[in-house]
């Protein structure tokens, strides 16, 4: 060993301190260098713009989230900006979709808080499969209901494909008693709502007679 290593390692010997890396200051929290994930990737911390961006929030929705208890940021930069992890975008998408069913915040901050609340994991779980078993129920009769709207829709639109033949003369008035409709053909209630009079048959025929 020369002169110089010989110096050195009894200066590191002589003071311990110099065997450890330096302490970041008490008031910053360093980011954390990225880590792997359980998928086999790295993880990486994002700020709240990056989280904004991947859920398709604003950047105040995000705030809002965390005010209302639903959502915490897994460190702070030295600048002190909040910083996430993947988790925060599964729970954002994860409210988004209780909106999305027709759950308010604070009803979803109800079921996170009946959730942490509960004394056993079984009964955690027991308690959300409630709400989407009703949520489900729910679901299901709206999709009916959508069905049949779809079903009028269509009706409506073959109904109204044939105003195509009308004289361009014919005033507005008359789609309340029309003749160019086939007279046994029931006007759809999208379309008889538009001048208010009940769908009724034979309505163009008396008005041909006429």
């Amino acid at each position: 060993m020369d002169r110089d290593s010989q110096t050195k390692a009894a200066s590191v010997a002589s003071n311990p301190q110099q065997r450890h890396l330096p302490i970041a200051d008490k008031g910053s929290v360093a980011v954390p260098e990225p880590r792997p994930s359980h998928a086999g990737g790295d993880e990486r911390l994002l700020q709240v713009g990056d989280i904004a961006k991947a859920c398709g929030k604003t950047v105040r929705a995000i705030h809002h989230y965390e005010e209302v208890g639903l959502l915490q940021p897994s460190a702070r930069s030295k600048g002190r900006y909040r910083l996430y992890d993947q988790g925060a975008i599964t729970r954002i998408r994860w409210i988004g979709k209780l909106h999305d069913l027709g759950l308010s915040l604070p009803q979803i901050q109800a079921i996170v808080q009946s959730w942490e609340g509960s004394p056993s994991a079984p009964e955690a779980m027991a308690k959300m499969r409630a709400v989407y078993q009703g949520k489900l129920e729910q679901t299901r009769v709206q999709i009916e209901r959508l069905r049949t709207l779809e079903r009028e829709l269509e009706a409506s639109l073959e109904y109204l494909d044939t105003c195509e033949a009308c004289d361009p003369a014919e005033v507005v008035v008359a789609c309340s008693d029309c003749n160019v409709h086939d007279p046994a053909q029931l006007q759809p209630e999208l379309v008889a709502g538009i001048h208010g009079k009940p769908p009724c048959k034979g309505d163009g025929a008396e008005r041909s007679r006429g």
